[in-house]
């Protein structure tokens, strides 16, 4: 896959011929597998899940598989072992940064350069790991986060980047981009890679967090350390997210109510973290009263997701952050479905 020039708005690190020259030799150089890992998280796996990793496992050496349900299933770790592929039952614990962070352990202490974070779901294209070490091969660094151009199935449009230079970011659409590296403020967590270097330097994941917002708070911790973020449009992915729902202008993942909480908390939270860098926190009240509208019109048990969003938010608020059990036990409880 070659990337022989620079589109408005991609990485300008070398003259035109300079990129020019540095693709040529990238694509006579064969990927070292030895140089990455996967990490794919695991809950509850169906059959068709563990035959999309056995056939990432087909193209990737390096491969780990954390376990995030809450039981261990003795059967299902003896096969994914059989496949070659590690196993680490994590139980939940961290939840999906947990999980990263678990993973992270496993493959940089194998000594992988890039990590790549997938959801058990995923489905990769055969060439998906060589176009993703080209790119990260371009980046003109060690610590880099780069994450493939994603297609949502239930939205049924590629999601947008949002510029990390502007004070206020918006977003930008690149539907029609198909080359080059494209700085953003984030990346979503599936199909991402992130250097050793990167990790080194900005740290885990945040298990406080929990599930919501994890890696959009990890790109911008990354953004204000100084550690580039980019798409890479010559690479995509497709993703679906919770069990889409539309009713005229509104529509909505679905979510049950436990995970309103930490949307919403999260946001408010990692909005108003960064809110001396982008002027972005102005719109935790505008996705609040999103959700809340999503839910009232579109989904069930609006009583209890209603408030779930609500006690998520003045959580977020005042920095309550931790597992929403630990935080509230008896609204959890209410809020569990």
């Amino acid at each position: 896959m070659s990337e022989a020039r620079t589109d408005a708005g991609s990485l300008e690190t070398a003259s035109g011929h300079e990129l020019e020259r540095a693709d040529a030799t990238a694509a006579a150089t064969p990927i070292d597998l030895d140089a990455f890992g996967v990490v794919a998280v695991l809950w509850n796996p169906a059959a068709e899940h563990l035959a999309h990793l056995e056939r990432t496992r087909a193209v990737c050496r390096h491969m780990v598989a954390v376990d995030n349900s809450p039981q261990a299933d003795a059967a299902l770790h003896a096969r994914l072992r059989e496949a070659d592929i590690e196993v680490v039952h994590n139980a939940n614990r961290g939840g999906i940064s947990g999980a990263y962070n678990r993973g992270a352990q496993v493959l940089f202490g194998r000594g992988c350069q890039v990590m790549f974070l997938l959801d058990q779901d995923s489905q990769l294209g055969a060439d998906f790991f060589d176009g993703m070490m080209r790119a990260c091969a371009r980046t003109g660094g060690d610590a880099f986060i780069v994450g493939p151009k994603v297609f949502e199935a239930n939205l049924g449009r590629y999601l947008p980047v949002f510029s990390p230079e502007l004070r206020m970011p918006k977003p930008e659409r690149i539907d029609e981009r198909n080359e080059g590296l494209i700085p953003t403020l984030f990346v979503i967590s599936s199909g991402s890679a992130v250097s050793a270097a990167a990790f080194r330097k900005l740290g885990e994941f945040r298990e406080d967090y929990f599930i919501e917002y994890v890696d959009i708070e990890y790109g911008m911790r990354a953004t204000r350390e100084g550690v580039p973020v980019f798409v890479n449009a010559g690479v995509e992915i497709r993703q679906k997210v919770g069990e889409y729902v539309k009713r005229g202008i509104f529509s909505t993942s679905n979510h049950v109510a436990w995970r309103r909480y930490y949307a919403s908390r999260n946001a408010v939270h990692a909005l108003r973290s960064n809110a001396s860098r982008w002027s972005i926190h102005w719109l935790i009240e505008l996705l609040t009263l999103h959700q809340v509208a999503c839910v009232l019109v579109c989904e069930q048990h609006k009583l209890r997701k209603v408030v779930a969003i609500a006690v998520g938010y003045f959580d977020g608020l005042f920095g309550k952050l931790g597992t929403f059990e630990q935080r509230h036990p008896k609204v959890a409880a209410f809020c569990r479905h």
